[in-house]
């Protein structure tokens, strides 16, 4: 399992710079496909995301209750534009999918430029940009398109066509399931249900998918399951069908907006003081020099839903740039440019050095607590000084003196104020040389998967 020390190392040894390039190209292909939260486009999203890791999909019909909340209807889109009187397309879906307020009903007429701009949207402080709109759940339609391109329009009339349906059909999500030693999960959540849009959908579906790809290399002390759903609606409906089984998550993130250039953001859980909350702090203070830590609040992505109370599950979110805090939020500026492959790379760092903390995590007992115990003889004193050594020493002491059975090694690493690395190093030797034993349900040294 991933406690053992080789395991560990394994997980955590990646080239960021080239998973990095990796993870944008698969960005890079995903990025035309214009999703929503139902239809073709989600479909062909998870068809390949599960060309990469084995997925479960499901398929919900319209109407199915969730929660307090229904399946919608099913929208999917073909075409859809605005002709000037020569026939020549000004706004064209098929150069821009985020054209189209998503779930815009179907529609067929002729306007003059008063009408067809009460149902324009754009960006006046962005004057290029395209915004990004949704109706999901009203029936009406819309268009969006840049400020530059609404105020080139002349006077007269304009043909407008949005191919589209709207009608029963299924709500598509996906699940990973990688079974571990354990029957308790770590769940990761990511939304699915965003058009071109870079970093807030895509950056999150990638770590997801390329953090199933590693773990599902190794073995594991955990379960995991990775989620990828249409945002609210999609968690809403996975929660309704699995209320019997959330007891078994003990860890959890929400994954979104990692793609950018931006210090790390965690917003912490519901509860605020769960191992999950704890771990991800410890390791965005000593893996990276800059990172923002809020409390939880009941707005952002589906980490709302997890956290909802009747569900308070232990699951917080991690992005770089916050939801609505950047100015490329929701629009075409948020594009293959937007996110960096380097970005990318470090976001699934830090994902996986929290997956070795919780793995590595454990409790465990000094087996000579009078006094503190002879480690030269036992060849754990170093015979030459130095800064290493010194770090090492302490790791070695705060462990012996901290591990009488109520004390976990995060905890350890808390207050000595150390990297959980260098704690869990020092008890994997200790438990070597006989001096640590882990209490029942911990990683041992050695142990067999």
């Amino acid at each position: 399992m991933i406690g053992r020390p080789d395991e560990r190392s394994r997980l955590s040894s990646i080239d960021a710079d080239q998973v990095g390039q990796e993870m944008h190209s698969f960005i890079a292909e995903l990025f035309p496909i214009c999703r929503s939260i139902t239809g073709e486009g989600v479909r062909e999203t998870v068809r390949r995301i599960g060309g990469r890791i084995p997925l479960d999909v499901s398929e919900v019909p319209t109407g199915t209750p969730a929660l307090d909340w229904i399946v919608p209807r099913e929208w999917n889109i073909r075409d859809a534009y605005v002709a000037d009187a020569s026939g020549k397309r000004v706004i064209d879906f098929r150069e821009s999918n985020l054209h189209v307020v998503s779930y815009s009903v179907p529609f067929r007429g002729r306007l003059d430029l008063d009408q067809l701009r009460e149902h324009t949207y754009t960006v006046p402080d962005h004057p290029e940009w395209i915004p990004y709109r949704t109706s999901y759940y009203s029936e009406s339609w819309g268009l969006c398109l840049s400020q530059r391109q609404l105020e080139a329009l002349p006077e007269g009339e304009y043909d407008v066509c949005i191919d589209a349906s709207l009608r029963d059909g299924n709500l598509t999500y996906a699940e990973c399931y990688l079974p571990g030693a354990t029957e308790d999960e770590f769940l990761f959540s990511c939304h699915i249900c965003h058009p071109s849009l870079a970093n807030d959908n895509l950056s999150g579906v990638a770590v997801s998918t390329f953090l199933a790809e590693r773990l599902a290399r190794v073995e594991r002390r955990y379960s995991y399951r990775f989620l990828f759903v249409p945002g609210t609606i999609g968690s809403l409906t996975w929660l309704a069908r699995n209320q019997d089984n959330v007891e078994r998550i003990r860890h959890g993130l929400v994954l979104a907006c990692l793609g950018d250039a931006a210090a790390f953001t965690f917003k912490r859980s519901r509860r605020g003081d769960t191992e999950i909350d704890r771990t991800v702090e410890h390791v965005l203070r000593h893996a990276v020099p800059d990172q923002t830590v809020i409390d939880f609040d009941p707005y952002g992505y589906d980490e709302r839903q997890y956290c909802s109370p009747g569900f308070d599950l232990p699951v917080g979110a991690l992005s770089r740039s916050r939801h609505g805090t950047f100015p490329e939020y929701h629009t075409s500026a948020d594009n293959l440019a937007f996110v960096r492959p380097a970005a990318l790379g470090e976001s699934l760092a830090v994902t996986l050095k929290v997956i070795e903390v919780i793995e590595g995590n454990g409790t465990y007992r000094n087996l000579s607590p009078r006094g503190e115990p002879q480690l030269g003889r036992r060849g754990l004193y170093p015979s030459i000084g130095g800064p290493s050594a010194e770090a090492e020493q302490m790791a070695l002491l705060w462990v012996l003196n901290q591990s009488d059975g109520r004390h976990a090694l995060l905890e350890i690493a808390e207050r000595a104020a150390m990297p959980f690395s260098e704690i869990r190093r020092a008890a994997d030797r200790l438990v070597e040389r006989g001096l640590l034993a882990p209490v029942e349900g911990s990683p041992s040294v050695g142990s067999d998967p």
